[in-house]
């Protein structure tokens, strides 16, 4: 791998991993168009896994503040009576049980879900059904609840949205905004929690595997880890700012099309053989 390779790939992440459109989708196309076959599956997952760092960092400078407002409130006040606590500390207490389902299915499938389902056929599939439901949900969802409006009920929602993730080319943000719109929740408001939602999870899964890998990294490669990391990095901030200013008046639909169009074209090139 080059560093142009790496830039790429740290490119790709950064823009797609807050969008709905897919990160693991479109760092596994990549990887095939870029046939980095050179490299072991270890390093890989090493270089996978230390990149997305990059934009675990960038979600967390994002909503530094919230996070902050949200640690303190519930730290202080989240074990008063549910009546007594302010909307900052229900909202930790939201994030938690939002998060329970995507770790008790991540645990309990961990095996089958990194063997058996990260195929490019699955990929290109999942693509173009969930860009569909996203749509429809898009389309016909009222969209008019805001987040203080969200309970435990439709936190676990978003939760179980989100745990469809663990399915290639399903789109963790994709999966729980799709929810959020089917519950009637405004699009600023679901991307928001989504992103919100995503803190515990991805910081998890990802220090999980950067630590059980970052040993496999060959001394040649650390350079455009590291490169590819920052880029990630910077290119994921600057996606979070803009998809939250667009959503106020603009919809899902580019990222639908976008979605169909990806999976059909890797279907195609599948089908034929150029992949």
């Amino acid at each position: 791998m080059n560093i142009f390779e790496a830039i790429l790939l740290g490119l790709i992440q950064g823009l797609t991993e807050f969008l709905p459109i897919s990160s693991s989708a479109h760092v596994q196309i990549a990887q095939e168009l870029l046939d980095l076959g050179t490299l072991s599956k270890p390093e890989l997952t090493a270089f996978i896994a230390t990149i997305q760092i990059g934009t675990e960092l960038a979600v967390i400078s994002y909503f530094f503040k919230t996070i902050v407002e949200v640690l303190k409130a519930w730290f202080t006040g989240g074990f008063r009576p549910w009546s007594k606590q302010d909307s900052n500390s229900k909202l930790g207490w939201l994030i938690i049980v939002g998060t329970l389902p995507i770790v008790i299915l991540g645990l309990s499938f961990q095996n089958f879900l990194e063997n058996d389902v990260r195929q490019l056929w699955i990929i290109g599939f999942t693509l173009i059904v969930f860009g569909v439901i996203l749509g429809l949900a898009d389309r016909f969802g009222r969209k008019t609840k805001p987040l203080s409006e969200l309970g435990v009920g439709s936190g676990i929602a978003f939760g179980l949205g989100q745990a469809m993730a663990l399915i290639p080319g399903v789109s963790r943000s994709g999966g729980s905004i799709t929810v959020g719109l089917l519950l009637g929740f405004t699009r600023e408001a679901a991307a928001r929690y989504s992103f919100l939602l995503a803190i515990p999870a991805v910081l998890a899964s990802g220090s999980y595997q950067f630590l059980k890998t970052v040993g496999d990294l060959p001394a040649d490669l650390l350079l455009g880890t590291a490169v590819a990391t920052v880029v990630s990095f910077a290119v994921g901030y600057a996606v979070i700012a803009w998809l939250l200013r667009y959503l106020i008046r603009g919809s899902y639909l580019p990222f639908v099309i976008w979605r169909v169009a990806v999976g059909s074209l890797l279907l195609l090139a599948l089908g034929i053989g150029a992949i």
